[in-house]
């Protein structure tokens, strides 16, 4: 079996539109729920907050006319693939047919399906775009990456709502693992920051209502009553071990463990009894042959919803044992960029990396009422130094999926 590393990773997120600056301000605690200014809802609209991008052009990664004729989406998997790319140096080092493509978005063109939408039914059928399908389809971003880095090995899209960036940073794990690749950009892209993607979310009653920024993503907190959507991108370069040492590859952590399961329990609700969870977190630290490992760090899943979050409570209990659990630094990153569904997953693996790289701990802003049923060490309000084997990075989609990866750092294994 193959040794798997992370050798480059890129960001755009609602805090920093790359990864310094996005972890930056994560280490800050810097809040990137504002006002929500893509467009105006009706006046009966309960939405307020959303955790946008600031200052993001996709003029800066592609032409006017890739620009057009391509989703939102897809211009943050743009942006995101170019800063792994270029940190990782791959360009010119590795084979086309062992270089794959392993990306994913939960929900995929949506902004250009409400757009197409509304031109059939109020312009006429003629006035749809003939580039309506490509642009709408959540695997045109792999694809669109796989031709724009001639990528010539397997091209593949993951969709498992939240989950979607952590299966696809996983299952590429795994074909790296089993020689199948020498190197994969992986990782996910959401941009469902619309009218009709907030106006879903809100009518399940899974959004926060609130209209103050500093208590709207709450999560752990007693007061939590929803998330806040996100967007952005998160990609990684996976690469072989013995392939980035010959070419003298920076490496910023081993991905050593990957867990994934499913509740079966109910389309939207995870099981209260947190066993699905449970059983991909001890999946994780068998594979990476952790299972007594006792100085670690997790980046939760943690949404702020009222179901949600004693649910993973629970999870990490069971995987890790009442006592371990409470030792264990937990944090949620959605705290401060909302949740970015699809993107989410390799947006917090590169937060979980960091952390573990710099021995800085990401703090959950925001927390200051904690629920007694979420009574772990989920590090309030401010970040905590602290030097750690190993970090895990929790995702828990509607549909019941479940997915950890478990991070190490490389010279553990040495």
């Amino acid at each position: 079996m193959k040794r798997v590393v992370i050798t480059g990773m890129g960001a755009v997120t609602p805090i920093g539109n790359n990864v310094p600056d996005y972890w930056t301000a994560l280490k800050a605690g810097r809040n990137g729920i504002a006002p929500l200014t893509h467009f105006e809802l009706p006046p009966d609209s309960k939405a307020a907050l959303a955790a946008e991008l600031k200052g993001f052009d996709p003029l800066d990664y592609m032409d006017a006319k890739a620009a057009r004729r391509s989703d939102p989406f897809t211009h943050y998997a743009v942006a995101a693939a170019e800063e792994a790319m270029k940190d990782s140096g791959l360009v010119g080092q590795v084979d086309p047919e062992r270089f794959a493509v392993y990306t994913g978005s939960g929900i995929g063109g949506l902004k250009t399906i409400s757009a197409e939408c509304e031109k059939y039914y109020f312009k006429g059928a003629k006035r749809v775009s003939p580039l309506f399908i490509p642009m709408l389809i959540p695997n045109m971003a792999a694809g669109i990456l796989a031709i724009r880095y001639h990528a010539l090995g397997s091209c593949l899209t993951n969709v498992t709502a939240c989950a979607t960036s952590s299966h696809t940073l996983g299952e590429a794990y795994r074909a790296i693992k089993h020689g199948y690749a020498d190197a994969i950009l992986s990782g996910g892209s959401e941009a469902a920051i619309t009218p009709v993607g907030v106006t879903g979310f809100l009518n399940m009653t899974a959004l926060s209502v609130s209209t103050d920024p500093e208590a709207a993503s709450l999560p752990f907190d007693r007061r939590r009553a929803g998330f806040i959507m996100g967007e952005g991108a998160g990609m990684v370069i996976l690469e072989e071990y013995g392939h980035a040492r010959a070419r003298g590859a920076k490496i910023y952590a081993e991905l050593a463990g990957y867990g994934t399961t499913c509740d079966a329990y109910h389309i939207t609700a995870p099981n209260p009894d947190g066993s699905g969870p449970a059983r991909a977190i001890k999946a994780a630290l068998a594979e990476a042959g952790r299972t007594e490992e006792t100085n670690m760090y997790i980046n939760a899943h943690g949404t702020g919803t009222p179901i949600n979050d004693p649910a993973e409570t629970t999870a990490i209990k069971l995987a890790l044992g009442e006592d371990l659990a409470r030792r264990t630094p937990i944090s949620s990153s959605k705290s401060m960029i909302g949740h970015l569904l699809g993107a989410a997953g390799a947006v917090e693996a590169i937060a979980a990396v960091m952390a573990m790289r710099e021995g800085v701990l990401p703090p959950t802003i925001g927390l200051h009422e904690p629920d007694p049923e979420c009574d772990l060490d989920y590090i309030p309000l401010q970040a905590r130094h602290k030097e750690v084997n190993m970090a895990l990075s929790l995702s828990l989609a509607f549909g019941g999926h479940n997915v950890c990866l478990a991070f190490v750092k490389a010279e553990a294994n040495e």
